[in-house]
């Protein structure tokens, strides 16, 4: 008896799932994760990352274990895992998600589709987000974002699982397939970093996150977000377990509408912000759609008017005090800290620290965000390279956006706690010095025992550079850039590629397409 084959990746779900609907349709499925070595190996992964998986493949293996099957974890490359599973019993067709991954991923699924061809094996790959593979016009992308969002959950139903139709002793050694449960998945010893305080995988874990924010916690997402002191309540949570397809984003979707349909007539403020939450899951897409259309912007800058401009001043110093937290501002370091032992911070913060990064520390990107994707446990590659970009001013159409961070700290945390809850050294210190502590007098600094700047182990340290003189460099240098022929010439290239449409949300619902491009000056909440 021959069987499809269901290969998981960043799709760890049992519901609304179409390669394994699709392939149960056609008759008996077999269920395959693959550790790819290589594929952890990239500067993007972290043991975080890994330790999710197995925990969401957990859960997905006692949900198919249910109906009498499971999901193999197999080590190994690909396409060699597939043709070691093929050697032991050929499979009709192979199907999977379509993946917007890194250039890794990208170019393995290509590998996979040319051994798919090699054998005759059907390559079915489907969407996972509202993002358009070959997508050719821009101006087509959100009526089918609407159309996917609308289309119905599918539930996938009862499944006919493959059966082995000898023992697994019985199949001679070197035929065997090697493959192990969730629970036996070993993360390779070179990985690291596992916040102590992270989110845990699974999609019951998905399920209780989406209803503990519809019913009670989305009562404080307007105005809420923005603080890193409410924003871990406010917000959703639900980027990790979209980020590994714990629950598929149309569900999130119309679970959202639906229950704004249920709020009475005066809860104006709670449907004020689901519907806000609504359009930051339009943006995740958006942002998608722009790495899916364009993989090389994990690596170039997405206006290549900007070639050079930060690449050869990189300063590994000031690289290092802001990944140990030593930049000298406490609301950098606090939030560098709090991203170190949860894997989680708000978007207001994370762009905050990108933009402290790209202008007063003058940092390319693509460090910088090799180190940030380590560090959030809801690492998506589409979302994450795109808004490096665009914090960091090299996408040409969007607005400069330079967070003072001293000034962030003063009206997201006017009284301290955040700061003082992530910098211990700090608890001490008045009020009046807490965001510029390098201005506290020596004789306070003596009286408390905090020093800035000095070697002793309780030391703050002294802001690595000028706020003030090296943000308005950097300004400067960037709008010089921004000012030249080249690169004024070659903005209208990345608008009609990239940017946003106005007034999506009117448009889908008049199935308009011919629509003008905006340079994307409302991207800036992006919460979710």
């Amino acid at each position: 008896m021959s069987y499809d084959l269901v290969w998981f990746k960043r799709d760890l779900r049992w519901q609304d799932h179409a390669a394994l609907a699709q392939a149960a349709l056609r008759g008996p499925v077999r269920c395959i994760y693959v550790v790819e070595p290589e594929l952890w190996l990239q500067p993007d992964a972290a043991l975080q990352h890994f330790e999710f998986v197995r925990e969401s493949l957990q859960a997905l293996d006692d949900a198919l274990r249910l109906q009498g099957g499971c999901v193999e974890v197999h080590i190994g490359e690909l396409p060699d895992v597939l043709s070691r599973i093929w050697s032991e019993a050929p499979f009709r067709q192979l199907h999977a998600h379509q993946e917007t991954g890194n250039g890794f991923t990208y170019a393995r699924d290509l590998r996979v589709g040319a051994w798919c061809q090699a054998h005759n094996v059907g390559w079915h790959e489907y969407p996972q987000f509202g993002v358009v593979r070959v997508l050719k016009n821009r101006n087509l992308w959100q009526p089918a974002w609407e159309r996917h969002m609308s289309e119905p959950v599918q539930d996938v139903g009862e499944l006919r699982f493959w059966r082995q139709r000898a023992s697994h002793s019985e199949i001679p050694t070197e035929v065997r397939s090697a493959w192990c449960t969730p629970s036996q998945m070993q993360a390779p010893e070179h990985l690291q970093h596992n916040p102590p305080l992270r989110q845990r995988g699974g999609r019951h874990l998905a399920l209780d996150t989406l209803h503990s924010f519809l019913h009670a916690r989305s009562l404080g997402y307007r105005g809420g977000i923005s603080s890193p002191l409410s924003a871990p309540d406010a917000c959703s949570r639900l980027s990790a377990y979209l980020a590994w397809g714990c629950i598929s984003m149309r569900e999130v979707v119309q679970h959202t509408r639906a229950h704004i349909a249920r709020l009475p007539p005066q809860a104006s403020r709670h449907r004020a912000g689901l519907t806000a939450f609504i359009s930051r899951l339009y943006w995740h897409c958006h942002f998608i759609q722009k790495l899916e259309s364009e993989p090389a912007i994990e690596w170039q800058n997405m206006h290549r008017g900007y070639d050079g401009l930060r690449e050869h001043d990189f300063n590994e110093a000031h690289f290092e005090a802001l990944k140990a937290a030593r930049t000298g501002w406490p609301m950098v370091d606090a939030c560098v800290t709090m991203l170190r032992e949860t894997g989680w911070l708000n978007f207001r913060m994370r762009a905050m620290l990108v933009s402290v990064a790209a202008y007063p520390l003058w940092l390319h990107w693509r460090p910088v965000g090799e180190w940030l994707a380590t560090q959030f446990l809801d690492y998506e590659p589409g979302i994450h390279w795109s808004q490096l970009q665009m914090q960091s001013g090299t996408t040409g159409i969007n607005t400069t956006r330079v967070y003072n961070p001293i000034k962030q700290a003063q009206d997201h945390d006017p009284h301290g706690r955040f700061v003082r809850q992530w910098l211990p050294a700090l608890r001490q210190v008045p009020d009046t010095w807490l965001f510029e502590p390098w201005l506290m007098p020596h004789t306070m600094q003596t009286h408390l025992g905090v020093f800035v700047g000095g070697d002793m182990d309780s030391a703050l340290s002294q802001p690595v550079v000028d706020l003030a003189q090296a943000t308005r460099e950097a300004k400067q240098w960037l709008h010089s850039r921004r000012q030249t022929d080249e690169v004024k010439a070659a903005k209208k290239a990345v608008v009609d590629k990239h940017a946003s449409r106005k007034n999506w949300g009117k448009q889908t619902r008049t199935r308009r397409t011919s629509v003008a491009p905006t340079t994307d000056k409302k991207q800036l909440g992006f919460d979710f």
